[in-house]
């Protein structure tokens, strides 16, 4: 009788923040270990068709670096990478859309749908979901640098993604985007999060990373995060390689409109729940 009880304080804990995010969006960066493990891959799904089934709307932008690269050299093609970024040639490009629209796109939907729920797949050239430029590469030094078809987001025609959402389907898209003379761009995935949380306006963004959140000089887990300080982590070099992009996405979102942004641990089993239904919550919050 006693762990019945429990079991339903859980849920009633939960129930303030069903209350609060109810209708609302909530963009969900997915990627690493969350994407890469099969038992880890289950509880993905498991929570965002939760999250659905009690009105909030999860929005999913996932990456696949590992696996473009995997299938480059599949192909015989070696990848070139310029100050951590890949150099994007016409034929890459081609192969980071066959992988991140063709396979992992697709992988997803499938997922969620095997267990329940109403996923589609969407591509930046889908409805013009993401208009992009090309983004020069800033290497160190402060020299710019021309990588190739990697862009950036111009801008996001939220359309599709707010029609999918008032049919009751759960979007999921990857991050590659057009250009306006038709060309695709492979775009960095954690900066299409930030720029789709600002243009919904979404309640969340939830990056899922294979680190606890944002550590401090001394090595802690820094639990919220104000941009100053992020900006001075940066600087110190505390802050770099992959958690860049995370960190600029959050504080783009935040500038959008997006309520709040996290980095939290996807190792996690149900991270994303313990976020967002959970007194405490996980990982790092960034606020303005």
């Amino acid at each position: 009788m006693e762990n019945q009880v429990k079991r339903v304080e859980i849920l009633m804990e939960a129930l303030p923040y069903i209350r609060e995010f109810r209708g609302k969006s909530v963009v969900i960066k997915y990627g690493g270990a969350a994407m890469d493990q099969a038992d880890l891959k289950e509880t993905f799904a498991l929570d965002v068709i939760l999250l659905h089934l009690v009105g909030i709307n999860p929005v999913i932008v996932h990456g696949g670096g590992p696996q473009i690269g995997a299938l480059m050299k599949r192909l015989g093609k070696e990848p070139t990478f310029v100050g951590g970024m890949r150099v994007t040639d016409e034929e890459t490009v081609e192969i980071v859309e066959m992988v991140l629209v063709g396979k992992i796109n697709k992988e997803i939907v499938g997922l969620i749908n095997h267990h329940g729920g109403k996923a589609v797949g969407l591509s930046g050239k889908d409805g013009t979901l993401l208009l992009a430029r090309r983004r020069l590469h800033r290497l160190e030094n402060g020299t710019a640098v021309d990588i190739g078809l990697v862009g950036e987001v111009e801008r996001v025609n939220a359309d599709p993604i707010r029609l999918l959402e008032e049919r009751g389907y759960i979007p999921v898209i990857a991050p590659v985007g057009v250009g306006g003379g038709g060309e695709t761009y492979n775009i960095n995935a954690d900066l299409v999060a930030g720029e789709i949380a600002a243009a919904l306006g979404a309640e969340k963004l939830i990056h899922l990373t294979d680190v606890q959140g944002i550590q401090g000089k001394d090595g802690k887990l820094v639990s919220t995060l104000a941009r100053k300080d992020a900006e001075r982590l940066v600087k110190a070099g505390v802050i770099d390689g992959g958690m860049l992009p995370k960190v600029e996405s959050s504080l783009r979102a935040l500038e959008g409109g997006t309520a709040k942004a996290h980095i939290i641990d996807g190792r996690l089993p149900h991270a994303i729940l313990l976020e967002l239904f959970t007194r405490e919550g996980i990982g790092t919050e960034i606020v303005l």
